[in-house]
């Protein structure tokens, strides 16, 4: 069985039980806010929350961010199966899953977005390419790569679901990532973040105001 689609939460390895507060802290704002859209992932789009281009560009679009730091495929699977939906999903995952295969790792983003068709049929679901990571070329990095080409296979044919490379311009001529677009090699920067999220504003706006986005302006490629 592939542990990457077995929806399961976060291990306590602290004893502080956060993960599962942060989780219940989630359902409570999604019932108290007014929200259109949802990103749903890992430290990759929680960091961007604590950016100026969240507030710019993602706030006033009525967007909340229920992501969560280290979480992998089969986390998300299970928060999402107790209960963090709404109209539109941004989900971000699976660089955190560093013990298993492309191919796991892409099957637990699919059963993601079986799992989210099954709640609500008519969702929009936007899939941000995993970035590339590590300040020199290496195994995970390659892997990420092989997740993106992977995914973009398999939903091309989804209805509603569109996934958008995000990961264009980190990779330098010589192979490194610049501490300036990631200072951990990780995390994008503030401009990082701009030049990474700018193609989900333009297709989240497309969403919104006209329901459906026109195909020769979205940002896939």
């Amino acid at each position: 069985m592939n542990p990457c689609s077995v929806a399961a939460p976060q291990q306590d390895t602290e004893g502080d039980g956060r993960w599962n507060s942060i989780h219940n802290r989630f359902l409570s704002d999604a019932k108290g806010k007014d929200a259109d859209v949802i990103f749903i992932g890992d430290s990759i789009l929680q960091a961007l929350e604590h950016t100026e281009l969240w507030n710019q560009w993602f706030a006033p679009l009525h967007c909340l961010n229920f992501s969560i730091h280290k979480d992998q495929t089969q986390n998300i699977l299970w928060r999402i199966k107790n209960g963090e939906l709404d109209f539109v999903i941004v989900v971000h995952v699976g660089t955190n899953n560093v013990e298993h295969t492309p191919e796991e790792v892409c099957e637990g983003i699919m059963e993601i977005i079986r799992t989210i068709r099954e709640k609500l049929p008519s969702v929009y679901i936007v899939i941000p390419s995993l970035l590339p990571r590590g300040q020199y070329p290496n195994i995970l990095r390659e892997k990420n790569a092989k997740i993106n080409q992977l995914l973009r296979e398999r939903v091309v044919s989804l209805n509603k679901v569109e996934m958008v490379t995000i990961d264009k311009g980190f990779i330098q001529n010589d192979g490194t990532i610049s501490h300036h677009d990631m200072h951990d090699y990780l995390i994008p920067t503030n401009a990082a973040c701009r030049k990474a999220f700018e193609p989900i504003y333009d297709l989240l706006q497309q969403i919104l105001s006209e329901g459906e986005p026109e195909k020769d302006l979205t940002p896939s490629e």
